[in-house]
């Protein structure tokens, strides 16, 4: 078995403004590092309309379409901006997800990464935030349970900020769990170990500023991996941001390259024990650029081992 590996060239025409933090500059790092190690990459497909149907109405597609400029940057929300290309890329990144459950499901790759900006896990049903169009990941969710007929899938998110958008569009899906660890306090606001879903389907981790990977560590090792081996999914996705590394400038948390490796290996292997290994990775934060490329290519590298 192999890891699939999936990314488009729309990514590099997504463009914010200078200085922003979720630049095309992440994607062109993530993919130096990538032809540097050799790892090989697969072209995402477009995706579907009726996939972004499974989490976001119509009428906010429509929106969206309805904002994108001809040329120049139009402003969203107070960090959240889109470019003439923002929706091919935001339509690719849909595209990869689903890509990478069928394959995975399918048993054509053991696990898969999607390397696609920008991110996703805040986008709210009707509401675009914190750069993100569409819940890339929840997406993802919703169509491995709808199209596949899976009974259980968990999603759990490790980026420095709380998957706000994931945690409101899986809220009241009782086949999904939703495990999300973040610093706290930090933006968004939301994350508290009080929002549980409405099927207790939602567990969120807060960690303090200024926390490191033993804290983290201690927090996977008691509270989340017991929680995600009880609820036995039959695939997980992950939310993988890389913003909790001591080196990123939005954040606070002081994790290192190898908490990152330890944290693969262990969702890994919770997946490898509850449904064959079956892990479909989806990229999310992470604004260093040497800290993001090392980090990314690590997951991917802890990845492949695990489908070998």
């Amino acid at each position: 078995m192999t890891t699939l590996v999936l990314t488009h060239e729309t990514g590099l025409r997504h463009e914010t403004p200078q200085g922003h933090p979720e630049q095309v500059a992440r994607l062109e790092h993530i993919l130096h590092a990538f032809r540097q190690n050799d790892i090989a990459v697969e072209t995402a497909p477009e995706g579907r309309r009726e996939d972004v149907l499974l989490c976001h109405p119509e009428r906010y597609i429509a929106r969206l379409e309805a904002a994108l400029p001809a040329e120049g940057l139009h402003q969203l929300d107070a960090d959240t901006w889109i470019s003439p290309g923002s929706l091919a890329v935001a339509w690719h990144g849909v595209g990869a997800v689903r890509e990478a459950v069928d394959r995975v499901l399918a048993g054509d790759a053991r696990n898969a990464f999607c390397a696609m900006r920008p991110p996703g896990h805040h986008a709210e049903q009707e509401t675009p935030m914190g750069f993100c169009f569409f819940g890339n990941a929840a997406i993802g969710a919703k169509h491995a349970l709808e199209r596949h007929g899976l009974a259980r899938v968990a999603v759990v998110d490790f980026d420095v900020h709380h998957g706000n958008g994931t945690q409101s569009l899986l809220w009241d899906e009782p086949r999904a769990q939703l495990i999300s660890s973040q610093q706290m306090p930090l933006w968004p606001g939301s994350g508290d170990p009080s929002e549980r879903g409405a099927h207790d389907n939602v567990c969120n981790i807060p960690l303090a500023p200024g926390s490191d990977g033993y804290e983290m560590r201690d927090a996977y090792t008691h509270d989340v991996l017991p929680r995600l081996r009880d609820f036995a999914p039959e695939l997980i996705l992950i939310s993988a941001g890389f913003d909790a590394h001591r080196d990123d400038p939005l954040a606070n948390l002081n994790w290192s390259t190898e908490d990152f490796v330890w944290l693969t290996q262990e969702i890994c292997q919770v997946a490898q024990e509850c449904c064959e290994g079956r892990v479909v990775s989806v990229l999310e934060g992470g604004y260093d650029l040497a800290a993001l490329a090392e980090a990314v290519t690590v997951h991917v590298k802890t990845l492949q081992e695990a489908a070998a």
